[in-house]
């Protein structure tokens, strides 16, 4: 109501300044011919005159009214240069700032709730340089002041910093109309005031901070680089470190556009996700779901019986995918795209050069204009005590490890409760195994909601997983040919055995070797980059693992996108990299897919949000598939469609999940989902009934009331 009156009060100003066509009087042929008036009346009342034309002129300014630039030549006619200017001054910011507030007030709730995702980077550009750009557009006077008073009030820059940085960037300008203001009467249009010159100069004066802040980059890079010696000319325009998915990627992209690049591989080309990770560990979850699915035939009128298999022959087709998929991200495919690939280990020796130390032997030195670093990550092994004695494999080494046996290890202790331990864990379960999972948290799967790690477990646990949660792993040991893992449990000690370990605690990125030390650049966690993925070097990248925040194989493909683009044309056009849409699935079984925020996280960081669920089991196609269990959840801004996050849990989840990321980095939102035609039966039905459900708990029921009454008249 208060904003309704608001609106109301504003729109009988504006109104009767134009009913009483007060317009009139702010020309420049009404003040001529008034000027007399005033200056009698300045001279009788001078206080009164100062105080009534400074309201004026804060009303006129307030309400984006035309006239402003007329009243300021008033100014100085009236008070002359040095008084005319402190009045107006102030009047003009203060009535720039009442305008910024009423937008503020009126429009940036809804401005920002409609179109938060597209203007998040313009709000973060803002929070961070707001007063640089205000001060830009406050010295050149071709903008309308009036039209920045309104749009930057539905930015999140502070009013505070709004009204000083008006106050000092509006002076010049104002300095100029009322100095033309003492010759009032010589004036003939106010086109004469701004010569073509002194707009020129305007325009210098404010691109004058941007050249500034350019020429303050260019020292910095400067001091940066001093202590290296740049070669007059470069072998390559990109070398990338690494052949993962961040690194194929930004190779792809700089022989596309005919850069000449050079890819180096100290291993295997596909990095982890195809030798290691994403594309062994789904061609074990598929054996593994098959023969759960053989153990659990009576679910699709069959009969149920152990599945009866090879586990070496398990390994043998996981390794046959692993090879049928390489040709994809083969050495000679690279070559023929016009990638120089060599295979051996990097090293940056300064921001330009890299020494390739080649697997074959020798060495190479290569210069280049950017370098890409793609170097991945590893997985991360505890500091356990008695580790290295009983031994242990990981999610990168038991691929080959576990291929030597004949059966599945029959007591497997899998250390960690995320994603790649629970995938496993599973796994191993299905194939015969006594699995025992060990998390220190209270629960698996901690960045998911509590109900889907909730199901998550049972899940596990019905496939014989022992999920020991709250269990902090102290210590491993061995007693002749038995090994044991310690854990801790509410104080108690408790000895687990088993024959084989994995680590699945996480992976850490690859940052030795590769020069980084001697070069300075800055390492945490991973390797320190900006919002373009630069290091404190502006022509060396990070991409990927190493760079995080995301160990997904399709963000660091995402990454790399941006690293190679920066890398090559930067100097014409920088791209911040986005991370405003990144979905991300467990292949368990059901699968948990999400995108965007869930609960805990909305909860966590205080957004205020709806929650829409539709449970699978009412799905036509999962009844028909035996695998109606699961959900999706849709969180959406409350009253709107308009999609927060989204997490389902589910038969072929992560395949689900791509409408609803299509439908975020789009910014559609839920009813546009709803009227797209769904194939029936499918599983993608699912989404359009989710939302369905939103639209059902939206319906408008007060105009429903009134169209049940006029189908009652309508029957008569």
């Amino acid at each position: 109501m208060k904003k309704i009156g608001l609106i109301i009060l504003l729109c009988v100003l504006i109104a009767g300044f134009f009913a009483f066509d007060l317009q009139h009087i702010l020309t420049l042929e009404g003040i001529k011919g008034s000027l007399d008036q005033f200056q009698g009346w300045r001279t009788s009342s001078p206080l009164l005159a100062v105080g009534a034309f400074f309201g004026i002129y804060v009303l006129v300014t307030a309400l984006s009214l035309p006239g402003a630039a007329v009243m300021t030549l008033v100014g100085g006619a009236l008070f002359g240069l040095l008084w005319g200017t402190v009045i107006i001054s102030f009047a003009s910011s203060i009535g720039a700032l009442l305008a910024f507030l009423v937008s503020r007030y009126l429009l940036q709730d809804s401005v920002q709730s409609k179109f938060g995702d597209r203007l998040k980077t313009l709000n973060e550009g803002v929070e961070k340089d707001g007063a640089f750009y205000l001060f830009t557009l406050r010295l050149v006077p071709i903008f309308p002041f009036f039209m920045i008073n309104l749009l930057m009030g539905l930015t999140p820059i502070r009013a505070r910093t709004f009204y000083w940085v008006s106050q000092v960037g509006m002076l010049a300008g104002t300095l100029v109309y009322v100095n033309a203001g003492t010759q009032l009467a010589q004036l003939e249009s106010l086109s004469g005031i701004l010569s073509p010159g002194l707009i020129l100069s305007f325009v210098l004066l404010g691109i004058f901070p941007l050249l500034a802040r350019k020429v303050t980059a260019a020292i910095q890079a400067r001091r940066v680089y001093a202590k290296w010696k740049k070669p007059d000319k470069f072998d390559r325009n990109l070398i990338v470190i690494g052949a993962g998915a961040g690194g194929l990627v930004a190779s792809y992209i700089a022989a596309t556009v005919k850069a000449k690049v050079t890819l180096v591989e100290a291993h295997k080309m596909g990095g982890d996700c195809l030798n290691y990770g994403c594309v062994p560990s789904k061609a074990l979850i598929r054996s593994a779901k098959l023969a759960h699915q053989q153990r659990h035939a009576e679910n699709y009128g069959l009969q149920g019986n152990e599945p009866a298999f090879s586990f070496k022959k398990v390994m043998q087709r996981v390794h046959g995918i692993v090879a049928a998929i390489e040709p994809h991200d083969s050495v000679e495919r690279y070559t023929d795209l016009g990638v120089d690939v060599v295979q051996g280990y990097a090293r940056i020796v300064d921001p330009w050069t890299v020494d390739i130390t080649l697997n074959e032997g020798g060495s190479q030195r290569l210069t280049t204009r950017s370098i890409v670093i793609a170097a991945g990550a590893s997985p991360f092994v505890p500091p356990l005590p008695g580790l290295d004695d009983v031994g242990y494999v990981t999610s990168d080494t038991l691929w080959d490890e576990f291929a030597q046996l004949d059966k599945a290890p029959a007591r497997l202790a899998v250390l960690g409760g995320g994603p790649i331990g629970c995938e496993l864990a599973q796994s191993f379960a299905r194939l015969g195994s006594q699995v025992t999972q060990i998390e220190m948290s209270p629960r698996i799967m901690m960045r998911e909601d509590e109900e889907v790690s909730a199901l998550a477990k049972a899940s596990l646990v019905s496939d014989g997983v022992a999920v020991l949660t709250d269990h902090k792993a102290l210590r491993c040991e061995r007693e002749g040919d038995q090994k044991f893992i310690v854990v801790e449990h509410n104080g108690v000690e408790q000895r687990l055995p088993f024959d084989q370990l994995i680590c699945a605690v996480g992976r850490s990125a690859r940052l030795d070797g590769y020069g980084l030390e001697t070069l300075g650049i800055e390492t945490e966690r991973t390797v320190k980059t900006n919002d373009y993925l630069e290091t404190i070097y502006p022509n060396i990248y990070a991409a990927g693992d190493v760079a995080g925040p995301y160990q997904f194989t399709h963000t660091a493909s995402h990454q790399a996108w941006y690293a190679a683009v920066n890398a090559l044309f930067g100097h014409l056009k920088k791209f911040r990299a986005d991370y405003r849409v990144i979905p991300w699935t467990t292949f368990i079984d059901p699968e948990v897919a999400r995108v965007g925020l869930n609960e805990m996280e909305a909860q966590e960081q205080g957004i205020a949000h709806e929650v829409t669920r539709y449970n699978l089991d009412d799905l036509d196609r999962a009844i028909a598939d035996s695998a109606a269990y699961g959900f999706v959840k849709v969180l959406t801004v409350p009253g709107k469609d308009k999609i927060l996050g989204v997490t389902i849990v589910g038969e072929h989840a992560g395949d689900l999940l791509a409408e609803f990321v299509l439908a975020m980095k789009h910014g559609l939102g839920l009813n546009k989902i709803m009227g797209t035609i769904h194939t029936y039966p499918t599983w993608s039905e699912a989404n359009k009934y989710a939302a369905g459900e939103w639209k059902r708990a939206h319906a408008p029921q007060k105009l429903l009331a009134l169209v049940e009454r006029y189908h009652t008249w309508r029957r008569g």
